[in-house]
């Protein structure tokens, strides 16, 4: 059986390293799946690209496409053309795409006018605002899948709400999210190797030993809704700033949202905001988990945050993880700075009704790779 995965972002450099750790597992007793792997090129940005897949122990890309920055329509236009071409040569059984971006919904489409099935990872998230690039993505890869792996019981609602049902032409199934699989297994990788504390000086010292200390903000920002409107991104910046005055507030700088800062002359105006380029897997878990708290628009690291036990602020109107709120773990404040600075004051107050156990089930990489092996047979 062979399988060409479609990535393109750090996000979906995560998802896929779970899954490609399943099919070499699942390879060691059936030998029965051959992935190829193809890299749209979306991020490009070394501490963006390669380290990721460095640190994900990813294997080198099979193809890739190098399509870079550029409008939506570019970038997706691009892409269909570039991933046709290797679907073509290659012939696969499935094309494995994973969340929600341009190179997700690029990959999804190039397989679909081939017809070759497609399974969407991570199918099934709605925040119900199209406004967002991001549900423009969801909404079509989902319509245009044949497998729709779904992370949580209500994306499979959602899927049924717009009648996708799991019938004989559709399988739609609950197996959990693959995140939380990257999670377990790089989270004891990041206490070991990462040294990021010590290097930003996030430590304190006692005569005996260093101690684990809560005392900094974690914050990032990538989403075009925020970035892109310099009304908004002013209005985060400037409460980040605010809360710079009391703790420090750690700031990895996404390409897009250094870009949109330096035309808007913003990088150097707010000084209490510590900004400094993006930084490794390992690193980033190992801030998310020793942070007072983080702010942030990315899905992902929501979830992080959650698995974690770090109390989270999303700098969104909405959230696809309705549970990480409803848990107690999560709060969504949008952009404007009195909001946020509310919110962070309120995350104390969530901690009454924070569950403890972690609603989660392990090995989505694992069922993903069964579920397609069966279905091939």
């Amino acid at each position: 059986m062979k399988i060409v995965t479609v990535v393109g972002a750090r996000p979906q450099f995560i998802k896929a390293a779970a899954v490609n750790r399943a099919i070499h597992q699942w390879n060691k007793k059936k030998k029965r799946i051959r992935e190829i792997l193809v890299h749209t090129g979306q991020h490009y940005d070394v501490l963006m690209d390669k380290v990721f897949f460095e640190e994900l122990a990813l294997p080198r890309p099979n193809y890739h496409l190098g399509v870079g920055s550029g409008s939506h329509a570019e970038q997706t236009g691009m892409m269909l053309e570039r991933i046709e071409a290797v679907l073509k040569k290659e012939k696969p059984m499935v094309v494995m795409v994973y969340g929600d971006t341009n190179s997700t919904l690029a990959g999804a489409l190039a397989a679909a006018k081939l017809n070759i099935p497609v399974a969407h990872v991570e199918a099934g998230l709605r925040s119900d605002d199209r406004t967002m690039p991001e549900e423009i993505n969801r909404l079509l890869t989902d319509h245009v899948s044949t497998f729709l792996f779904c992370p949580t019981d209500q994306a499979i609602q959602n899927l049924l709400r717009e009648g996708i049902e799991d019938e004989k032409t559709r399988k739609v199934k609950n197996v959990g999210d693959v995140m939380y699989d990257s999670i377990l297994h790089y989270s004891k990788l990041a206490e070991e190797k990462s040294t990021v504390l010590k290097d930003l000086n996030l430590y304190f010292s006692t005569p005996n030993s260093e101690h684990r200390t809560q005392n900094y903000y974690l914050a990032t920002l990538h989403r075009a809704e925020n970035t892109d409107d310099p009304k908004r991104l002013r209005s985060i910046l400037k409460a980040l700033d605010e809360l710079g005055r009391k703790m420090p507030v750690i700031f990895p700088l996404h390409p897009r949202t250094k870009k949109m800062m330096n035309a808007s002359h913003l990088l150097s105006r707010f000084k209490n905001i510590k900004c400094m380029e993006p930084v490794s897997y390992l690193n980033m878990l190992k801030l998310e988990k020793n942070a007072e708290a983080i702010l942030t628009d990315s899905g992902g690291v929501q979830k992080e945050a959650y698995w974690l036990r770090t109390p989270c602020v999303t700098l969104r109107e909405v959230t696809e993880w309705g549970y990480t709120v409803k848990e107690g773990w999560n709060m969504v404040s949008g952009w404007r700075t009195f909001d946020i600075l509310q919110a962070i004051q309120k995350l104390s107050i969530l901690k009454k009704r924070r569950k403890k156990e972690i609603g989660q089930q392990r090995g989505a990489g694992e069922a993903i790779v069964r579920f397609l092996s069966q279905w091939s047979l």
